[in-house]
């Protein structure tokens, strides 16, 4: 293995994590599994998803988090690759159904997110807009505020979809949305080393 994606990161605080994810691990427990990831030179990405029931200074401190520990790692390591946050997608889940809490996040408080972590993670390079939650037009916006990922197609992805997330791409269209953007789109690999595109583009659609 020589990547660890940073899924169920959620909100790295132990209150948040109590309310939403129980079964899932506490904020220092996650954070000390991608350190030591790091100290293993295996590269790691995280994520945040927000929208539901933490508070503005919780979202700040998830990125204190982060960049404390991407600023630990060992020099020749790379440590964490990308950040990507993400809005809550509330079909069907039990904190719509239970607790009642809904994403009411807007186009404008998902940009400024983008800009904000570009600001607090300056030890992260890449800053991923999330289409599959935002959809196309606010992820081309985050490429003007601080995103410089605009993600990929997704092979197989049930998660956010079955919680509502209505965003279709194949690998000509996000290529066509970056170029509307203004930007050149640039196919990668894991390591974010560049690739060449193929001269035949497999049609795949994230479902």
């Amino acid at each position: 293995m020589d990547s660890l994606p940073g899924a169920g990161a959620e909100i790295l605080t132990d209150r948040v994590r109590r309310l939403i994810s129980k079964g899932k691990c506490g904020a220092q427990e996650w954070l000390d599994i991608m350190h030591e990831a790091h100290k293993l030179n295996i590269t790691t990405s995280a994520t945040m998803m927000f929208g539901h029931v933490e508070t503005l200074e919780e979202r700040f401190e998830h990125l204190v988090k982060l960049r404390e520990v991407q600023s630990r790692k060992p020099e020749s390591a790379k440590g964490f690759l990308a950040f990507i946050p993400w809005t809550f997608q509330d079909v069907d889940t039990l904190l719509a159904k239970i607790r009642g809490v809904h994403n009411l996040t807007t186009a404008e408080e998902y940009i400024r997110m983008i800009a904000i972590s570009r600001i607090m993670l300056p030890n992260i390079i890449n800053i991923q807009a999330s289409w599959l939650t935002v959809g196309k037009q606010v992820a081309q916006l985050c490429l003007r505020a601080g995103a410089n990922d605009f993600g990929s197609i997704m092979i197989e992805e049930n998660v956010v979809s079955a919680a509502g997330a209505p965003h279709r791409f194949t690998s000509t269209t996000i290529q066509q949305a970056i170029r509307e953007a203004g930007f050149e789109p640039q196919l990668r690999n894991q390591q974010y080393e560049w690739r060449a595109l193929p001269a035949m583009e497999e049609q795949t659609i994230n479902y």
